[in-house]
């Protein structure tokens, strides 16, 4: 049970000496506090029987108020506590105020302008995309922290199934990203831990393989001819100049300026995590950009000319955009160079990132430098790259068979 009494806030004592009352609601060991509006001098409190002494002008008229108001908020944490499993302090602070609870659409949409604030566009467009999808799912209605439950999860998840057709992985997303709103809002104490359905509700992911090429595989495509100075030929070359260059992502290799390139290492900050990586390249990956250098250039020339100098990429919703727009054109002509190479496997620009990783691991580079130069934040994440070695080495065992 909540207990709800006046409490005298010596901490809050202003200048003139004058301390204000508050109503303390203590709830499971946490305390919430209301302020009644009244100010006393301390020796017109009485700490014993929580009352404004006789001696005060104003005595009767201000006891009779405090009382009532002890008086509601006592009737309003009881109806809490008989109405809702979930009856925290916070709520009951709220609801004597009478606050409204929490909307997670506002909150989201908060979250959302801070992403994109610091210029986080492809996770705010993913956080903005879920709540879309999850009001268009309860029909507009405003939904608070509290009202989403495990049945209303499940719905959901049926909702992104047979509407979107997506599969489990990008409805784990979704999901992820409501979750993230909840931790959120229990750290920002909007809610209490107590009231998280995702206590009870277990996100499902299935395991992907990662499609990544042989040596063999990737000297076909290198080898591959194709027109001179064609689309299609500058996105095999990214390709292959990626498998060999620490496993960048598209997005940075984009960017690529001759400025980034001193000679001999390739030096910028990650797109994705904005940290700064210093790449040594092997001779294949420098006779690549060697074959983009020829002319005059400028330092702020890209070294592959898919983007257009001319665009303002200082904008990052513009960058994200153009990039979003490369990347599946260059997915689109890797399909067509894998089929040209006779390679069984549908590759994307991401390929080069796993084709690199499992090559240094097999050439005996440290897990720990694969990870470093992949931009990994934990080792773990690049564990996996060690796995599929292994399952390589295992298979090629089998000529023992």
């Amino acid at each position: 049970m909540a207990s709800v009494i006046l409490e005298f806030r010596k901490s809050k004592t202003n200048g003139k000496g004058e301390t204000p009352i508050y109503i303390r609601i203590i709830k499971n060991r946490k305390a919430k506090f209301v302020s009644t509006g009244i100010k006393l001098l301390e020796k017109y409190w009485d700490e014993k029987k929580f009352k404004v002494k006789k001696s005060h002008p104003n005595s009767a008229r201000y006891n009779s108020f405090l009382a009532q108001k002890v008086a509601e908020a006592e009737a309003i944490v009881v109806s809490l506590e008989t109405s809702t499993k979930y009856a925290t302090a916070n709520k009951m602070k709220d609801a004597i105020l009478g606050r409204k609870p929490e909307s997670i659409f506002k909150y989201l949409d908060r979250y959302v302008a801070d992403l994109r604030r610091n210029n986080q566009i492809s996770t705010a467009n993913r956080f903005n995309a879920t709540g879309v999808k999850l009001k268009e799912y309860v029909k507009g209605i405003d939904l608070s922290f509290e009202d989403i439950t495990v049945a209303l999860l499940k719905g959901f998840s049926r909702h992104l199934s047979e509407k979107y057709k997506n599969k489990t992985n990008t409805i784990h997303t979704n999901l992820k990203s409501i979750r993230k709103l909840y931790n959120d809002a229990i750290r920002d104490e909007v809610i209490d831990a107590q009231s998280n359905p995702f206590s009870k509700f277990k996100l499902t992911w299935d395991k992907t393989d990662k499609i990544y090429l042989t040596q063999e595989e990737l000297d076909k495509i290198d080898n591959l001819v194709l027109p001179a100075g064609s689309m299609i030929s500058i996105y095999k070359d990214m390709f292959v100049f990626a498998c060999y260059a620490g496993g960048l992502r598209i997005s940075d290799v984009l960017q690529l300026r001759r400025s980034n390139f001193d000679g001999s290492h390739i030096n910028v900050i990650m797109q994705k995590t904005n940290d700064p990586v210093s790449v040594m390249l092997p001779t294949k990956a420098k006779s690549i950009i060697e074959k983009y250098s020829t002319g005059e250039k400028l330092a702020t020339d890209f070294i592959f000319p898919i983007f257009d100098t001319r665009v303002k990429y200082s904008d990052p919703v513009i960058l994200h955009q153009e990039i979003s727009r490369k990347t599946a054109l260059a997915n689109k002509n890797l399909v067509s160079i894998a089929t040209k190479a006779e390679i069984g496997k549908e590759i994307s620009f991401h390929s080069s990132r796993h084709t690199w990783a499992t090559l240094a691991l097999k050439k005996g580079m440290r897990m720990e430098h694969v990870s470093k130069l992949m931009g990994h934040t934990e080792l773990k994440t690049t564990q996996v790259y060690a796995k599929i070695v292994n399952s390589d080495l295992d298979k090629a065992m089998a000529i023992f068979e």
